[in-house]
């Protein structure tokens, strides 16, 4: 018999946790993880959202979410107040696989040809929108390459967005790589400008991403052991053939030890919360109002 799998810790009913999904460059796995690290984290029984922070023609989540008839955020006028029922179903909903419930995704899925969303640049906006929907896990799908974020922030004076998300109350940064040795000097440059730049390493938990099956390459193993001492945790996500052929529209068929990989990140960002607020997490802050934006398409 197989051992028992340890139950995931659930979160307070007042608590709110922010999972920002980084990466250096494109091509990193950062909406497969922001994906399965919502379906572990709706496994312990906490509200959990994803959102999609791309602009839709560029951002898999549509086509994750097609069917649906959920307003998506073309839904929300920036220019009039909200309540959660409007936020609410404004997301649809994913299946989360066999041993998980539902959690939710707020996109735009819109038809092709709709003019783009003017989406807001603030993390803190997301974070209002997040906080007015009731989730407790809010994982948000980031676009900017974080080292060069870090970096033109730096030389521009200004606060960068990698730097806006990891500053959100309780927030602990995701940090994804292709386990290949181009991905293994993006991600470790981005932890060298992460380091210089003052930013919480010890609460950053980093995840490889496999492209292929078998003995991870030597490179990446070393770059691994080279995290170890300063991230909050290491995850290795292991290649699954069905994710590369069909994406993630379809969770049900995903490998046994891809769904404990997605478990196993789920345990190492909730022990990096752990470690650095305490549990049971404290209660969430409400966010401020901010700035109403006109409702303009670009």
């Amino acid at each position: 018999m197989g051992k028992k799998k340890a139950a995931l810790m659930a979160l307070p009913a007042g608590s709110r946790l922010v999972l920002p999904v980084m990466a250096a460059t494109g091509g990193s796995g950062r909406s497969t993880v922001a994906d399965l690290l919502a379906g572990a984290m709706s496994a312990a029984g906490t509200r959990t959202v994803v959102l999609d922070t791309a602009p839709r023609l560029s951002s898999p989540w549509p086509s994750w979410t097609t069917g649906q008839e959920s307003g998506g955020l073309a839904a929300l006028p920036p220019d009039r107040p909200l309540t959660r029922s409007q936020v609410q179903n404004a997301a649809a909903r994913r299946p989360a696989g066999r041993d998980a419930g539902c959690w939710q995704v707020l996109t735009d899925g819109r038809d092709w040809h709709s003019p783009p969303l003017a989406l807001p640049p603030d993390p803190a906006a997301w974070l209002q929108l997040a906080a007015l929907g009731g989730w407790q896990t809010v994982i948000a799908d980031t676009t900017h390459p974080v080292a060069h974020d870090i970096l033109d922030a730096r030389c521009t004076g200004r606060i960068g967005q990698t730097r806006a998300w990891c500053e959100l109350p309780y927030a602990v940064p995701v940090l994804c790589a292709a386990a290949t040795a181009s991905g293994v000097q993006a991600l470790q440059q981005a932890v060298m400008a992460l380091d210089a730049d003052g930013m919480p390493l010890q609460r950053t938990v980093a995840v490889f991403v496999a492209q292929t099956d078998g003995r991870l390459p030597a490179i990446v193993r070393a770059g691994a052991t080279m995290l170890t001492s300063r991230a909050a945790a290491v995850v290795h996500l292991p290649h699954d053939p069905h994710i590369r052929t069909h994406g993630l529209r379809i969770a049900t068929r995903l490998r046994s030890r891809t769904q404990q990989a997605a478990r196993s990140l789920a345990q190492a960002v909730l022990a990096a919360a752990g470690s650095t607020w305490g549990m049971p997490l404290p209660d969430a802050p409400r966010p401020a109002p901010l700035a109403v934006v006109s409702p303009t398409s670009r």
